[in-house]
């Protein structure tokens, strides 16, 4: 059975996830336009999760650019991450292991949210409150590479 504060955060998070998935059906779609397989275009939103450092990634990709341009494109974009999981009111009991957890899924969707809970949050309520997010993220990069191998060119450009 799911506990009560991962219940209320996998409800918190099902307008993030919805947000997500057209995001990032873009997302795949681009990825694979660019020559970057549908693997690889999920296996890069399972393991980023940031439109802006997706995309700004696949732009560093797809013009060959070193690793070091890759790591300071991505340093610039994505530092705002760091300052919002400090900035995370957690309870005392979030363990070291589960906030390292909770950076992984720590968004600006997913910080505001959670911000916006009076007192502080707890690993359940975030675990459930980034869960669906990700699937969102990662679906809809599936969904979109996909479609992006199976329909015509002129649908693609449409989308």
């Amino acid at each position: 059975m799911i506990h009560n504060k991962m219940q209320r955060g996998i409800r918190d998070g099902i307008p993030i996830a919805v947000g997500y998935f057209s995001v990032s059906f873009t997302f795949g779609m681009m990825a694979v336009q660019s020559g970057i397989s549908p693997f690889h275009a999920v296996l890069i939103s399972l393991l980023n999760l940031t439109s802006a450092g997706q995309f700004a990634g696949l732009t560093v990709i797809v013009s060959n650019a070193s690793l070091m341009e890759m790591a300071l494109t991505q340093l610039v974009v994505n530092i705002r991450y760091a300052l919002m999981s400090v900035s995370l009111k957690l309870d005392d009991s979030v363990k070291m292991r589960s906030r390292l957890l909770i950076a992984y899924g720590n968004t600006d969707e997913i910080f505001a949210v959670a911000s916006s809970k009076p007192g502080t949050v707890g690993a359940k309520y975030l675990y459930g409150l980034i869960l669906l997010p990700v699937l969102g993220w990662v679906g809809g990069t599936l969904a979109g590479a996909v479609a992006s191998t199976l329909l015509p060119g002129t649908v693609i450009s449409a989308l």
